[in-house]
């Protein structure tokens, strides 16, 4: 690292600039952590419905077990070359899996 002083973004805030530079270098790691995860949060909340993935069926399953809400779709996931049906839905923002079963490679 070089010992002149760094130039920040041009697009940053003065009063934000003044602030970090007063910082300890624990703490602007901190910042950067918190930073980072709130940046990623807003973009989450920002996005529209979160397409599904494209392997999921469109299809509104019938036969729903009782853990798994109505809300749920069929996903097809492959694990070591065997490919199997998932119940998937999300809850908040975390997508919820329940194995349904084989896919029948007949079908």
């Amino acid at each position: 690292m070089s010992d002149e002083p760094l130039t920040p973004p041009t697009n940053l805030p003065t009063e934000v600039v003044n602030a970090l530079n007063e910082l300890s270098p624990t703490h602007l790691r901190d910042v950067a952590r918190y930073a980072e995860e709130l940046a990623e949060h807003k973009e989450r909340e920002a996005r529209p419905e979160e397409e599904p993935p494209e392997e999921e069926l469109e299809e509104q399953p019938d036969d729903l077990p009782d853990d798994v809400p109505r809300k749920a779709t069929i996903t097809i996931k492959e694990i070591n070359d065997n490919r199997y049906y998932y119940w998937q839905w999300r809850e908040g923002d975390k997508i919820k899996s329940k194995y349904k079963g084989p896919v029948n490679p007949d079908e």
